[in-house]
Parts: C-alpha cells; sequence; structure tokens
C-alpha cells in the first residue's frame, strides 16, 4: 500500500523527503541488533548498539543517501572446535538510520561490546530572502526550452 504524505500543493520540492520516508519504512525490523539512540546535547545525539561478539573488523559503517548502514558479519571460526552444546551462531546483520540534510558523523567506537556512533546535528541559521516585485508581466523561464530544431538550450539566466 502506498500512501503520498506529500500530495498537498503547498509542499512543493519535497520529494526526497518523501522518498526518505519509504526507505526508513524498509529498513529491517528484526531488532538485532537492539541499539539506543541518546540526545547528548542540542545539537549532537549518539547511536549505541549492542554488538557483543563483533570485533572491529566484523564491522562496517557507511553513509549512503542520507542512510547511515551498519552491518556486521562474523567469520566462523569454530574450525577445530568440538560443542557439546552451540547457542552463540555467527550471524550477520544490517541496521540503517535515515538521517536529516546536515547531520554530520562525527566517530565510532567500539567499547566492551557496545558501537557507539556519534551525530551532530548543527543548528540551522534562518534565511529569510526578500524577492522582489516587479511591474509587467514579464515571464520568467524556469527549465530548458525546445528550440525549432529538437535541440534544448537553456534560457538566459
Amino acid at each position: 500500500m502506498n500512501t503520498r504524505v506529500f500530495t498537498s500543493p503547498m509542499f512543493l520540492g519535497f520529494d526526497h523527503l518523501e522518498q526518505m520516508i519509504e526507505r526508513a519504512a524498509k529498513t529491517s525490523s528484526d531488532g538485532y541488533p537492539p541499539y539506543n539512540i541518546e540526545q547528548l546535547s542540542p545539537i549532537s545525539l549518539r547511536i549505541t548498539l549492542a554488538v557483543a561478539g563483533f570485533t572491529m573488523d566484523d564491522l562496517q559503517i557507511t553513509l549512503e543517501d542520507n542512510q547511515l548502514v551498519i552491518r556486521g558479519r562474523q567469520t566462523d571460526d569454530g574450525h577445530g572446535r568440538v560443542f557439546l552444546h552451540r547457542g552463540i551462531a555467527a550471524r550477520q546483520f544490517q541496521r540503517a538510520f535515515v538521517i536529516a540534510e546536515g547531520i554530520d558523523v562525527k566517530g565510532a567506537w567500539l567499547d566492551n561490546g557496545l558501537l557507539h556512533v556519534d551525530l551532530v546535528r548543527p543548528v540551522p541559521q534562518p534565511v529569510v530572502k526578500t524577492i522582489p516585485i516587479t511591474k509587467g508581466q514579464t515571464k520568467t523561464s524556469v527549465g530548458p526550452t525546445r528550440t525549432v530544431d529538437g535541440k534544448s538550450s537553456c534560457p538566459d539566466t
């Protein structure tokens, strides 16, 4: 079921935000690994994942189109070992977080089975721009126009 959030004509140019919402809805919901998100200050956040048994070489953190993706893949080192019971399985995971424009990943570290990822959200500066109103019916072209011979040309700016 696809429900479009920003269908109102009052929301112009929010296509990327709708795509981010759809991407967030598709992220894994299996609950592994468990995680916390803390607000450390008005501008900083910390994501903490419980990744017991994973080493730094088993973990990867990437930023892909406003999506923070954390992957873990353990190598099975059970060769030559005889298990009477094996309840701790080597498993892999992928956990994705959609982050807003302008949020920076400041660093990550592994400590006692917890992976910490620090994020900083700078305070946005308000932007106010006055648009001049001109007299007359001057048409303004926004995109490329087509000429008679079928080639596209951009309007003068």
